[in-house]
């Protein structure tokens, strides 16, 4: 289990990196590492693990390049934040219309760090833009994984553990959900724990600062990384980033994303305290956070994927703020293993596995210091044998690169039909594709703005068939007329007959 105690600044620990002379592990007051460490992290080379990480990237990007090319968002998040970039790169608010008209993002969820896409986006003004750099960004975490297991166990097991991490269904998982904020935590993260393990702690320190401009809920993590710190001896620094990253949760939460929304309150904690309508107790959320098997096999799935190793570990603390506010959620989207809430966990989990083995090699228990020695292995074909069933799969279907079927040629004809620079009201199958040059709005959450155009796929899945488009869109917006401009397949776009509102809500002069 996690050893707290084990720092590795009282002995040489478990599978420490060998020694070349005496005293080369003892710690210069400057906070820089070892005589003995430094050279032996000079001798781990970089060049295979950017081979890996580009590799990785590569797949990353075409697996989410082909299903936004055959219009296979799986949710308006893509949309939402290409809106927020966009607004970034133009130097205005981040306001996400697809939340609703005039929506300011920031009092939605706190995420800042997303302003950094920015010239990335006038380079290439897509959301294909924010596919190719989450790509890259988990790709980055899995250099830093794989070069720093390297560093801690020798051998061969760098390059094992950036295929686990890499194939990881934490990680393929998030690529098929499309970009989120996160992809900015996941290297952050892999540079904290490589940070704590190579006791370099003051680069620790400021690598988890950003976190907390990442998304609301990691300044509890930035607090665990504090609480570390402060375990393995640096005392005022752990108990100043405690306190750093509790206030940081604490005024996030309470004033900066209130001050930004326009309900004044941070709408997610309704996430904890209703079911649907019912209200639900914190004492009933904390008694239920295993109530469901989905949230058993995905904590088992967690720590499995570590050959569970990563409990040998005290990094393993890091994913406990993240499991806790997802187990207390009354939301079943955050219990499992899909969608993009576990990526952030990997690189914690799988360096946690990296210091388990080093913990364990000269374990006095034969069995234990038997199996840290097949561990990481193990963790690798794990991983190669769970992708037979993860989204990265389908990079071997020949219909993955299909982009010209009926549907996808559907789908491109409606979007010709919708002029740039419209205000277009629709749902989540062309949105993604309209964000960059037209005002988007989710269809139904624009009331009194009547759109310009209302494009729909009719096999959306909605809750009544539309028998009427026209009427459908009417029936969004009584307050215009529309009429058929283009049908094909099951895409139908209607543009307003009638003259443009005086006042359009969200819009500064409408």
């Amino acid at each position: 289990m996690l050893e707290l105690n084990k720092s590795g600044t009282d002995r040489p620990g478990p599978g420490r990196l060998p020694a070349q002379g005496p005293g080369p592990d003892a710690r210069p007051a400057d906070d820089a590492p070892g005589t003995g460490e430094a050279a032996a992290a000079e001798r781990v080379p970089l060049r295979p693990y950017l081979v890996a990480g580009a590799i990785l990237c590569a797949l990353y990007f075409l697996y989410a390049y082909f299903q936004y090319s055959r219009f296979g968002s799986p949710s308006w998040d893509l949309g939402i934040f290409e809106q927020e970039v966009r607004a970034y790169a133009g130097f205005d608010a981040p306001v996400v219309d697809i939340k609703g008209p005039g929506y300011l993002i920031l009092g939605d969820h706190f995420s800042p760090i997303v302003a950094l896409l920015a010239p990335l986006y006038w380079l290439w003004p897509s959301a294909e833009s924010l596919l190719f750099a989450q790509a890259a960004l988990f790709a980055l975490g899995a250099v830093i994984v794989g070069r720093t297991t390297q560093q801690l166990l020798g051998g061969r097991s760098g390059l094992c553990v950036t295929v686990a991490y890499g194939l990881s269904w934490g990680i393929q998982e998030a690529v098929k959900a499309d970009f989120h904020e996160i992809a900015f935590a996941v290297p952050l993260l892999a540079l904290v724990c490589r940070a704590l393990l190579l006791e370099r702690y003051t680069a620790a320190l400021l690598w988890s600062l950003p976190l907390v401009l990442v998304k609301e809920d990691l300044g509890a993590t930035v607090a665990v990384v504090g609480f570390l710190l402060f375990v393995y001896g640096r005392r005022l620094q752990g108990a100043l980033l405690a306190a750093f990253g509790v206030a940081a949760f604490v005024v996030t939460l309470m004033v900066l994303i209130p001050a930004a929304s326009s309900a004044g309150t941070y709408d997610y904690w309704q996430k904890i305290d209703k079911n649907g309508e019912q209200d639900v107790s914190m004492l009933d959320s904390v008694l239920g956070v295993l109530d469901s098997s989905v949230k058993i096999e995905m904590l088992v799935f967690l720590i499995g994927i570590t050959a569970f190793m990563a409990l040998r570990s005290p990094l393993t603390l890091l994913i406990v703020p993240t499991l806790g506010w997802r187990l207390l959620s009354q939301d079943s989207n955050h219990w499992g293993m899909v969608w993009h809430y576990s990526a952030i966990l990997m690189p914690v989990l799988f360096l946690a596995m990296a210091d388990g083995v080093r913990r364990s090699r000269d374990s006095d228990r034969p069995w234990l210091s038997s199996y840290a020695k097949v561990a990481v292995p193990v963790a690798a074909a794990i991983a190669v044998a769970m992708t037979q069933h993860l989204p990265l799969r389908d990079l071997l279907r020949p219909e993955t690169y299909r982009t010209d079927d009926a549907r996808s040629q559907a789908a491109r004809a409606a979007l010709d039909a919708i002029p740039a620079g419209a205000r277009v009201e629709t749902d989540i199958t062309l949105m993604a594709h309209l964000t960059s040059d037209r005002t988007v709005y989710w269809v139904g959450g624009a009331p009194g703005t009547a759109p310009d155009i209302v494009a729909i796929n009719l096999d959306f899945g909605w809750s009544r068939p539309i028998q009427d488009p026209v009427a459908y869109a009417e029936q969004l917006h009584p307050e215009a007329s529309y009429r058929l401009k283009h049908r094909g397949g099951s895409f139908v776009v209607m543009e307003r007959t009638s003259p443009e509102p005086a006042e359009i809500p969200g819009v500064p002069g409408g």
